[in-house]
C-alpha cells in the first residue's frame, strides 16, 4: 500500500464513520412527552395550547405556546423541541404547560 493509498484509505474511514455517528444520533432523537406523563399531567401540559384546561389553570391564554416559553430549548418555528422542565423529552411549539414563563423580547 503506498503513502497515497493509505491517506485516501483513512480519510474514507473518517467519513463512515461520521455518517454512521450522524444516523445514530438521528436515530436516538429525544422521545415526546406524553400527555399521558404524571409530570406532564400535573403540569397541565397539552400538545396544544389550545386544548389547555381553563378551569384548572385560569391564567392560561391561547397566546401561550412552548415556542414562546423561556424555557423551550428548540427555535421558535420549531414543531417539536427540547424543555427544561422536561428532560431528555421534546414538546411541541404548539403545547403548553403551567410552568410557561414569557420569553423576553
Amino acid at each position: 500500500m503506498t503513502g497515497i493509498d493509505r491517506r485516501a484509505f483513512f480519510k474514507q474511514a473518517i467519513i463512515a464513520g461520521s455518517a454512521l455517528t450522524s444516523l445514530n444520533a438521528m436515530a436516538q432523537a429525544p422521545a415526546k412527552v406524553a400527555e399521558s406523563d404524571p409530570q406532564a399531567v400535573a403540569l397541565g401540559y397539552k400538545h396544544d395550547t389550545k386544548l389547555a384546561d381553563g378551569k384548572k389553570f385560569p391564567k392560561h391564554d391561547a397566546s401561550q405556546a412552548c415556542h414562546n416559553c423561556q424555557l423551550f430549548q428548540g427555535k421558535p418555528d420549531d414543531e417539536w423541541g427540547g424543555c427544561a422542565i422536561f428532560p431528555g423529552k421534546q414538546v411541541s411549539g404548539h403545547g403548553w404547560c403551567s410552568a410557561w414563563i414569557k420569553k423576553p423580547g
